[in-house]
C-alpha cells in the first residue's frame, strides 16, 4: 500500500482554497475522485473506492441516481432559475407540501435555504422573529451545546460548540449564548450498542442555565439530536425528551439540527420521530437532494408561523430574511426526485433493517489496538482511538489515508473515524468496510 501515492496528474491544485482541509498537506498527496455510482466512487486513476460516508453525510440513496439526473436535466431545460422574492414557481410549493407530510406533528411550514449553515442561521432568526411577534422582544439569548456543529455562519458557530470553529472568530460571535455540556462519556458508555444508558442527568444543566440567565431572556435551545461533526456523539436514553420537557416548561423554543440525521440516517425520516421527541423547528440540508444540488430547508411549527403572520399587516413582509436561491427550481426538482427514491425504495425502513447487522459488524472492532470506543445508531458509527504519541488526530488521519488507498472512504474527525454509508448498502459492503478498517487499524501508527 502506497500511502503517499500522488493523484494530481492533469490537475492544477494551487488555486482552490479547500474547506476544512490542511491545504498544504493535501496538495502534496492529493486524493481526487472522478466518478461515482451506487456505493462506489472511482478515483482519477480508475480505482474503485467504497463510500462509507455517503459523500459527506448526504448521498443517502447512493451516487448518480438516474431518477435525480433526469429530473434535474428536465427542469434546467424548462426553467433554470426563477426568483421567489415577491414571485414564485410551482416546485418549492410542491416540495414544501411533501416535506410537511414527512415532518413530525405540526411542523408544516418550510423556509428554503441553500445549505445546513444557512438553515441554522435561518432557524435562529425565525426564533427571534417569533419571540418579537408575541411580544417577548427581550428573549434574545440562545443555548447551544459543546461539540455541537451548526454550520459556519456567525450564528451557527456562536451557538455551536466546536472549539476550532469558534476561537478564530471569538470577538465577532453573538453576545448572548450559553452552552450545555456535551454527552460523550466514554468512561461510563464505551462500546454502547445504540443509545447509551448513562448521561440523562446532563440535560439538567439546562435548568441551571435557565435559572442563571432567566427564562424570560432565552429565545431557543438548539442542539443536534446526534452530534455528527463533533465525533458521532449520541444522546443518552431519555436525554432529548428531558430537554423537551424543560424547554416546554419554560416556554423556550427547541430547535433540532437534523442536517445529518434527516432523511433516514437513523431509521426514520427524522431523528425526532425515531426518538419520539418533537421540537419546534428542524433544520435540514444534505440528503434533502441526495447531495446532488445544494439545498436546505427549515421546518417550522404552525404556531411559530402563525404568530409571525398575525403580528404583521397582510400587505407587509413578515420576515426580512431570504436568499437569492431559496426554493431554486433545479434544486427543488432534485429534492422531489430524492424523496421519491426514499419512498419508493423504502430506504428509511431499510436503514432500520440493516441497523443490527451494521452494529454487530462495527463492534467486531472493539478489541483492536488503540480502539477506546465504538458507538452507533441507525446507519452511523463512530470509532474512537487513543491519541498517537505523535499528536492528537495523527492516528485518525493515518487510518483515514490507509483506508482510502485500500479502497474505502471514511471520515476522520481528530482521532475518531465516522461512518455513515448510503442506505442502499448490502451485507457485502459492510464486510468490505469492516475488513478494510481492521487492516488499517492494525497497521496505523
Amino acid at each position: 500500500m502506497a500511502v503517499n501515492k500522488p493523484q494530481s496528474e492533469g490537475a492544477r491544485l494551487d488555486n482552490f482554497w479547500m474547506p476544512f482541509t490542511a491545504n498544504r498537506q493535501y496538495k502534496t498527496t492529493p486524493r481526487l475522485l472522478a466518478r461515482a455510482e451506487g456505493m462506489y466512487y472511482t478515483d482519477v486513476e480508475g480505482n474503485p473506492v467504497l463510500d462509507s460516508t455517503a459523500g459527506l453525510w448526504c448521498c443517502n440513496a447512493g451516487h448518480s441516481r438516474q431518477q435525480i439526473t433526469d429530473a434535474v436535466s428536465k427542469q434546467i431545460k424548462e426553467l433554470d432559475y426563477a426568483p421567489t422574492f415577491q414571485m414564485g414557481h410551482p416546485l418549492p410549493f410542491e416540495l414544501a407540501e411533501r416535506l410537511a407530510e414527512l415532518a413530525p406533528a405540526d411542523l408544516n411550514r418550510v423556509f428554503f435555504t441553500n445549505s445546513g449553515s444557512e438553515s441554522a442561521d435561518t432557524a435562529l432568526k425565525i426564533a427571534l422573529a417569533y419571540q418579537r411577534a408575541r411580544g417577548h422582544a427581550n428573549r434574545t439569548m440562545f443555548i447551544g451545546r459543546e461539540q455541537g456543529y451548526h454550520g459556519t455562519c456567525f450564528g451557527g458557530i456562536s451557538v455551536g460548540g466546536m472549539v476550532n470553529n469558534r476561537k478564530a472568530f471569538n470577538s465577532q460571535l453573538l453576545p448572548s449564548v450559553a452552552h450545555l455540556p456535551h454527552t460523550l462519556d466514554i468512561e461510563r458508555n464505551a462500546f454502547s450498542k445504540g443509545l447509551p444508558e448513562h448521561g440523562i442527568e446532563r440535560a439538567e444543566v439546562l435548568e441551571q442555565l435557565i435559572a442563571l440567565h432567566g427564562a424570560e431572556n432565552i429565545a431557543a435551545v438548539m442542539v443536534e439530536p446526534m452530534s455528527g461533526s463533533g465525533g458521532v456523539i449520541l444522546p443518552p436514553k431519555g436525554y432529548l425528551k428531558r430537554l423537551r420537557e424543560i424547554t416546554s416548561k419554560h416556554d423556550i423554543l427547541l430547535i433540532f439540527d437534523e442536517v445529518i440525521t434527516g432523511f433516514g440516517r437513523v431509521g426514520d425520516a427524522f431523528a425526532s420521530q425515531r426518538w419520539d421527541v418533537t421540537p419546534d423547528i428542524i433544520t435540514t440540508a444534505k440528503a434533502l437532494t441526495n447531495g446532488a444540488i445544494p439545498m436546505g430547508a427549515v421546518l417550522v411549527s404552525d404556531r411559530i408561523y402563525d404568530a409571525c403572520m398575525n403580528a404583521a399587516p397582510e400587505d407587509t413582509i413578515e420576515l426580512f430574511h431570504g436568499y437569492t436561491y431559496s426554493g431554486h427550481p433545479v434544486a427543488a426538482a432534485a429534492a422531489l426526485a430524492s424523496l421519491d427514491i426514499y419512498r419508493d425504495e423504502n430506504l428509511f425502513e431499510r436503514a432500520r433493517q440493516l441497523e443490527t447487522e451494521w452494529e454487530e459488524a462495527l463492534h467486531s472492532l472493539d478489541n483492536l489496538p488503540n480502539v477506546i470506543d465504538v458507538r452507533n445508531t441507525g446507519l452511523i458509527a463512530g470509532i474512537q482511538f487513543a491519541p498517537s504519541t505523535e499528536g492528537i488526530g495523527k492516528r485518525g488521519y493515518d487510518i483515514f489515508t490507509r483506508c482510502f488507498y485500500d479502497g474505502l472512504l471514511v471520515r476522520a474527525s481528530g482521532d475518531i473515524i465516522a461512518m455513515s454509508p448510503p442506505l442502499i448498502m448490502e451485507s457485502k459492503h459492510i464486510d468490505q468496510m469492516v475488513s478494510t478498517l481492521e487492516r488499517a487499524i492494525k497497521q496505523a501508527i
